[in-house]
């Protein structure tokens, strides 16, 4: 039973974080199809530096800069240019190896300049990290909390990720003509990150779903963001066809 819980609690702590990431750092700053509310975004940046310790200005550029050389020189983690196993196994080494380039920050994210609260608590990336191990450790216990947070960290650095990076850039189908695919299985399962084409095509669209039997995990919470009025939807939404 209790692996059962370890196991349930990690994979619901990824998604938490694959939709913070998603609807967050992706949909309302790197493509600025959402706005957010200082509120929500406090909840937003919360989480994130709980569950993955990420800086929002690094992330941001990094992502920009990928769309910018989009499987071409210049693109920090194209499987294209250094192959789908070096993506899936060392993703977050090129990310943070691009994330350290002050030109990167400079050049793709000069309107995320860091906040009072980045320099305070957000920046400091191991801090949210280690506060958000000992919450898992003080409800479950110090190995079930150990373990749980060790897993959705595996999950979330060395499975989601690498697949949206490298397996959206490699194979699926595709609505679009770029050099990213679509996977309808995996979008369920990171956010609709997986429906990399549609996005490629559509960068400012806020939701990633173009067709009625691809899923959007992230659309419906925006939906329910937006009713709440803690999030308004800037970009145009692509019709479904």
């Amino acid at each position: 039973m209790q692996t059962v819980v370890i196991v349930v609690v990690a994979v619901a702590l990824t998604q938490i974080a694959i939709l913070a990431t998603s609807i967050y750092l992706h949909r309302a700053l790197a493509h600025r199809s959402l706005a957010v509310h200082p509120v929500a975004e406090f909840v937003f940046r919360t989480i994130l530096w709980l569950t993955t310790g990420q800086r929002r200005r690094e992330w941001v550029a990094v992502h920009r800069k990928h769309h910018t050389f989009t499987d071409r020189e210049g693109d920090p983690h194209s499987p294209k240019l250094l192959g789908l196993w070096r993506i899936q196994l060392f993703n977050a080494y090129y990310y943070a190896r691009e994330a350290k380039k002050p030109e990167t920050l400079d050049r793709f994210a000069p309107d995320l300049a860091e906040d009072r609260l980045d320099r305070l608590v957000f920046s400091h990336g191991w801090v949210g990290v280690s506060a958000g191990t000992a919450i898992a450790v003080a409800v479950l216990g110090f190995w079930p909390g150990v373990i749980t947070a060790m897993l959705h960290a595996i999950l979330y650095v060395g499975v989601a990720a690498p697949m949206i990076n490298g397996l959206g850039h490699t194979v699926g189908h595709k609505n679009f003509e770029n050099t990213a695919y679509n996977s309808r299985l995996l979008a369920c399962l990171t956010g609709g990150e997986s429906l990399h084409n549609n996005h490629h095509a559509h960068p400012r669209a806020p939701r990633f779903s173009v067709r009625a039997f691809e899923i959007d995990p992230s659309w419906p919470v925006i939906r329910a963001l937006a009713a709440m009025r803690v999030v308004v939807i800037l970009g145009t939404v692509v019709k479904i066809s």
